[in-house]
C-alpha cells in the first residue's frame, strides 16, 4: 500500500510539475512571440510596405529603383508633406502621452505616410492591423499582426471542458490587448520606447452595436496606454463617423486632418511619377493642366501618371465621378412613380446640396489660388443639413464619397472632379426647374399619403347630415349641415358635380 501510494503521489507530482512547467513556458512564449512582432524586420510590415509601393533603398543609399539614376533625391516618389514630419515623430515614439486619429478622404495618402514612417525605423516597435467589418476577421488579423494565437495552440485545452473559442471575438481581442500591455510593461522596464499600434481603415468597422463596442474597447485601451506612456494607438479613418464616435469620450486624442496636396506639391509629385514610370521630363504646362482638372488627390495623380495620355485620363476620371454621382443620386422629375419616393428623397437632398455648393462656387471671389491651387466651397455640417432639410442622409452621401466631412465638421465636394461634376450638372439648362419639379412631386406624394378621404354612403341617394360641436360645458359652439343636391354641369370643364 505504501509503495502504491508513493508511486501514485510521484506520478501526480511529476504530472503537475510538467503541467506547471508547460504553462509557464507557454505564457513566456506568448509574450516572447508578441514582442518579436515589434522587432525590426517584421515580415508583415515588409509585406505592407511592398503593397503600398515603398521604394526600395539599400542601406548604402547609393542606388534607388529608377534605372539609370544613382541619386533619386530629385525624383523620389514620396513627396514630403507637412503632416509627414509629425507622423514620423509619432511612429518613432518621440510623441508620447497621446493617441491619434488620422482622418481624410480616401486616396489622400494617409496609409502611405504611415508606412513610409515605419520604413524609416524598419518597423521597430510598430505593428499595423487592417480593420474589417466582421469581428472574427478583425480578431484573426489582430492576432496575425501581434503574433498571438489566442491560446488556440495550448495543449491544455485537450483536458478542459470548454474550448478556447467558446468566447466571443470581442473577448479574444481583450485578451490580446492584455498580453500586449504586459509586453509594453516589459519593454518600459528595459527603457524602451512606447509600442505603436496602428489600426488602418477603421471606417470599415460597421456602425452597429458590435462595431461601436469594438471602437469603445480600442479607445479605452488607447486612453490608458497614453496616460501611462505604455503604447500609442494610431487610428486611420476615411469617414467622419469614426471621429464623432471617438469624440464623445476622448480626453487624450489628437486629430490630424490629411487633405489633398497643394498645387506646387501636386505638380512635383506628378512630375516624379512620370519620371518613375516613363523616365520623361513632362512640360510644366501639361502638369498644370492636369492639376486644374483633377486637383491634388494622390490616387488620381498616380492613375494619371501611369497613363500614356494624361489629359484623356483626367477627362475619364471626371466623367467617372459624374457618372458615380448620377447613378447614386439621379433625380427623375415630376413623372416619377410613387414607389421610388424614398430613393428620390435621398437623391434630391444630394442634388439640393450640390446645387448650393455650385451656387457658392460661382459666387466666390476666388476659387483658384496660384500657389495653393483649388479652393472648394464648403458649408458647416449643421448648415448643410438645413439646406438638405434632412439630418440623416448626409452620412450616407459621405460614405459614398460624394461629399466630404472634415474634422472641423465642414462639408464640401469629395474631390475636385466631384465639384466639377456638380458644376456641370447644376449649370445645365433647365436643371433647377427639373429639381423643383422633383421636389414638388415628392411633396404631392407625401400630401396624398397624409390626406384622408371620407365618403358618406347615406348621401348618395339624397339625404342630410347635421354636425354639432360642443365645448366642455355642453354649450353648442358650431352646427354644420351637409345636404346633397342634384348634379350640375360645370360651364368651364363640363364635369358633372
Amino acid at each position: 500500500m505504501f509503495e502504491s501510494a508513493a508511486t501514485t503521489g510521484a506520478s501526480i507530482f511529476i504530472l503537475g510539475l510538467v503541467g506547471y512547467s508547460y504553462t509557464r513556458y507557454y505564457k513566456y512564449m506568448v509574450l516572447e512571440k508578441m514582442e518579436n512582432a515589434f522587432r525590426p524586420g517584421d515580415p508583415v510590415l515588409e509585406l505592407a510596405a511592398t503593397g503600398k509601393g515603398i521604394p526600395h533603398r539599400d542601406h548604402a543609399g547609393a542606388k534607388g529603383d529608377i534605372p539609370g539614376l544613382n541619386d533619386e533625391a530629385e525624383y523620389d516618389r514620396w513627396i514630403p508633406r507637412e503632416e509627414q514630419a509629425r507622423i514620423d515623430k509619432i511612429v518613432s515614439g518621440h510623441d508620447k502621452g497621446r493617441y491619434h486619429l488620422l482622418i481624410g478622404e480616401k486616396g489622400t495618402g494617409k496609409s502611405s505616410m504611415l508606412i513610409d514612417a515605419m520604413s524609416k525605423i524598419d518597423g521597430e516597435g510598430v505593428s499595423m492591423v487592417e480593420a474589417h467589418a466582421d469581428l472574427e476577421l478583425f480578431r484573426i488579423r489582430l492576432g496575425r499582426c501581434l503574433d498571438f494565437e489566442f491560446h488556440e495552440d495550448n495543449i491544455g485545452a485537450l483536458f478542459s471542458i470548454r474550448g478556447p473559442r467558446d468566447a466571443s471575438a470581442l473577448l479574444d481581442i481583450e485578451r490580446a490587448f492584455n498580453k500586449l500591455e504586459k509586453v509594453a510593461l516589459r519593454r518600459r522596464e528595459r527603457g524602451g520606447k512606447p509600442l505603436i499600434l496602428i489600426i488602418n481603415q477603421a471606417h470599415l468597422l460597421r456602425d452597429d452595436e458590435d462595431g461601436r463596442d469594438l471602437i469603445e474597447l480600442i479607445q479605452q485601451r488607447a486612453e490608458q496606454w497614453a496616460a501611462s506612456n505604455l503604447a500609442t494607438v494610431i487610428i486611420n479613418s476615411d469617414k467622419y463617423w469614426v471621429y464623432e464616435r471617438l469624440k464623445q469620450h476622448a480626453t487624450r486624442m489628437e486629430v490630424t486632418q490629411v487633405k489633398d496636396l497643394p498645387k506646387d506639391r501636386a505638380i512635383q509629385a506628378l512630375r516624379n511619377y512620370r519620371m518613375k514610370y516613363f523616365r520623361e521630363q513632362t512640360e510644366f504646362k501639361v502638369l498644370e493642366e492636369v492639376y486644374d482638372k483633377i486637383g491634388g488627390r494622390l490616387t488620381f495623380l498616380n492613375r494619371v501618371a501611369k497613363a500614356q495620355d494624361m489629359i484623356n485620363m483626367c477627362d475619364h476620371i471626371c466623367h467617372m465621378e459624374k457618372t458615380w454621382f448620377l447613378n447614386n443620386c439621379g433625380i427623375l422629375g415630376k413623372e416619377m412613380d410613387d414607389d421610388v419616393m424614398d430613393q428620390q428623397k435621398y437623391a434630391s437632398t444630394a442634388m439640393v446640396l450640390a446645387l448650393a455648393l455650385h451656387k457658392k462656387y460661382t459666387q466666390m471671389e476666388s476659387t483658384y489660388d496660384p500657389h495653393r491651387g483649388h479652393i472648394l466651397p464648403e458649408f458647416p455640417l449643421h448648415e448643410a443639413r438645413y439646406i438638405m432639410t434632412r439630418a440623416d442622409f448626409i452620412r450616407q452621401h459621405h460614405d459614398l464619397s460624394i461629399f466630404a466631412i472634415d474634422s472641423h465638421a465642414m462639408v464640401r465636394a469629395d474631390s475636385v472632379p466631384m465639384q466639377r461634376a456638380f458644376n456641370e450638372i447644376c449649370s445645365a439648362d433647365g436643371f433647377e426647374d427639373f429639381l423643383e419639379a422633383t421636389l414638388d412631386r415628392i411633396g404631392d406624394i407625401e400630401s396624398l399619403g397624409r390626406t384622408k378621404e371620407l365618403t358618406f354612403k347615406d348621401l348618395w341617394d339624397g339625404g342630410k347630415y347635421k354636425f354639432t360641436t360642443r365645448d366642455r360645458k355642453g354649450n353648442i359652439e358650431r352646427e354644420v349641415e351637409v345636404e346633397t343636391v342634384e348634379g350640375k354641369k360645370d360651364d368651364d370643364d363640363d364635369d358633372e358635380k
